[in-house]
């Protein structure tokens, strides 16, 4: 039975880090602008938009490339470069709390996010942000759902 015990509380200590990944990251009162990449009308081809993550994700499955908008990522917290290639980010409109998920594929310099317009749209359910060129946005990072493991936890 101590065997049994042993094993089934490091299992869940495995899972625990594989689910938690430490702190989540967020930052709030971000400026989000909206650059056209036109994801679906290029087949989701981080090569087509010369995406920074392209060198990286390109090669990803379709279904990985298209399961989220795109966003360019240069937010005051958060990893930089390649480590914030394909992670994904749950944007919360400051104004109307409109939520979307997205996923990471190029890097800017505006010290936001630059979303892609399909993205932008969702988020600016009132107009205002369309209007003035940008949105205040919180983000926070969040699990993409790509593991498989994730997958088989979430059954159980």
């Amino acid at each position: 039975m101590g065997s049994f015990r042993f094993r089934f509380g490091l299992s869940i200590m495995l899972i625990s880090c594989l689910t938690t990944g430490g702190d989540a990251q967020s930052a709030s009162n971000v400026r989000a602008t909206y650059n056209f990449y036109n994801a679906a009308q290029v087949g989701w081809d981080l090569n087509a938009v010369s995406a920074f993550c392209s060198t990286w994700d390109a090669n990803m499955p379709l279904s990985w490339r298209s399961k989220y908008g795109w966003t360019a990522f240069c937010g005051p917290v958060g990893p930089t470069g390649q480590a914030a290639c394909g992670l994904c980010l749950l944007v919360t409109n400051t104004g109307t709390g409109a939520q979307v998920t997205v996923r990471i594929v190029d890097q800017c310099s505006n010290g936001g996010l630059d979303l892609d317009f399909s993205v932008f749209q969702q988020l600016d359910t009132d107009g205002t942000g369309y209007a003035q060129g940008h949105l205040i946005v919180n983000y926070q990072f969040v699990d993409c759902g790509d593991n498989p493991l994730f997958s088989i936890i979430e059954q159980v």
